[in-house]
């Protein structure tokens, strides 16, 4: 008799391979009960409630066939990037196979065949996926050049340790223009290249990527991103974009502002700059319609009230 209390915890969590099954002194038996599911050739699952996170519905279909790989916009997904991948979400799991072996085919899997280094995957949790880097350039092909810089900005961008339990980006310049050197003829590698051309230190979202291209590809000058800025009286604040020539700082308000404790805060903010002769834009979703332009439109005048395009050093 089928007793799913006898079944380790561990295969409740997500699918299964059989040999993990098996590894548990679960018989073949056992595994053919109406209460195991059949996913695909060599993977079970138990009839459970509730969502499963895509990265435990993917790991075993990177363990049943060697040399395989999440990859793609699974790996993409999984890694939690910003910035709009066309098809991302859609039905099937992405799985790459190294070359020469054969690409991945079973039934729910979006097979590739690729050539990958041995550092460019890593095994996560029992999964085995590319790495952030080699994701990035893999969906290159797919994704418009403003999209790439998006993901690659979250990829170098400084953390900060205190919220996010680490002290180093993701990557470095350095690291993507090797990634890109060493699979010259792949296809996206073009806007690869523009995009990491374009990529920056200092954006904290996708907005603000979005909102500095905007703002460059308008004319305007290119801002300074989230740099620590001595004001009035010994205060610091670190600017969205500071335009500091100028004296003019861009906040970029997402939807956390509008927490009660997060309006008192941005207020004081405010407040700072005003007194110590800055001028603040801020910026909403809604000015990022019609390709920023209400944004540009809004930075572009609160420049031009400060002379810009002539430098206002004396400021």
């Amino acid at each position: 008799m089928f007793q799913p209390r006898r079944i380790p915890d561990s295969l409740f969590a997500g699918p299964f391979t059989v040999a993990e099954a098996c590894a548990a002194n679960i018989s073949y038996g056992k595994l053919r009960h109406a209460d195991v599911l059949r996913l695909s050739r060599g993977i079970k699952s138990m009839k459970t409630e509730g969502d499963t996170s895509l990265a435990l519905l993917t790991r075993p279909y990177t363990l049943v066939t060697g040399y395989s790989t999440a990859s793609h916009a699974t790996a993409f997904e999984i890694w939690e990037f910003p910035g709009f991948l066309p098809g991302a979400g859609d039905p099937g799991i992405h799985i790459a196979r190294q070359f020469p072996h054969t690409t991945p085919r079973r039934v729910g899997v979006v097979g590739h065949r690729t050539q990958f280094w041995d550092d460019e995957v890593e095994f996560l949790d029992g999964l085995w996926i590319t790495t952030r880097v080699r994701t990035w350039l893999d969906c290159a092909r797919k994704m418009s050049i403003d999209e790439l810089v998006v993901v690659a900005d979250h990829l170098l961008r400084i953390p900060r340790p205190a919220f996010e339990g680490r002290t180093r980006p993701y990557a470095t310049s350095d690291q993507l223009a090797a990634m890109l050197d060493r699979h010259w003829g792949t296809p996206g590698i073009r806007k690869a290249r523009e995009a990491l051309a374009m990529a920056r230190v200092g954006s904290d979202s996708a907005p603000e990527t979005r909102l500095r291209l905007a703002v460059v590809r308008a004319g305007l000058p290119e801002p300074e991103l989230n740099v620590p800025t001595r004001l009035a009286n010994g205060v610091e604040r670190s600017p969205d974009q500071a335009f500091r020539d100028y004296r003019v700082a861009v906040e970029y308000e997402g939807d956390h502002h509008s927490g009660a404790d997060q309006v008192v805060r941005d207020i004081t903010r405010d407040e700072d700059y005003l007194h110590s002769g800055w001028l603040v834009v801020r910026i909403s979703k809604r000015h990022m319609a019609n390709e920023a332009r209400p944004a540009v439109d809004k930075i572009g005048e609160a420049l031009r009230s400060r002379g810009w395009p002539r430098r206002a050093t004396h400021l």
